[in-house]
């Protein structure tokens, strides 16, 4: 499922119209967003949580000419899924 799916099936479940369903998905990402970027954690229960994982420089070789490039520091967005998704994920998988 991608954004615009998303979109089209809230407005579809909750008799709102395309726009208003747009509004509301990109609130709530741009919520999650700005929390991560404060160094926050946002954690929706029975789903998971995100949190911002910090890696350090690291020498590093480019896989096609093995030449040694050096890797800057970076920030990654990190996904931990929640119990009850991960229950209700091989739940599903068994029936």
């Amino acid at each position: 499922m991608n954004k615009s799916e998303l979109i089209k099936n809230l407005a579809e479940q909750s008799n709102l119209s395309l726009d208003q369903a747009t509004v509301v998905v990109n609130t709530f990402v741009d919520c999650m967003k700005n929390a991560l970027m404060d160094g926050g954690r946002v954690e929706i229960r029975g789903f998971g949580s995100f949190k911002i994982k910090e890696y350090g420089s690291y020498a590093g070789r480019n896989p096609r000419t093995g030449v040694r490039v050096e890797v800057s520091p970076k920030r990654l967005p990190f996904f931990r899924a929640g119990k009850e998704l991960k229950e209700y994920l091989n739940d599903q998988e068994q029936v």
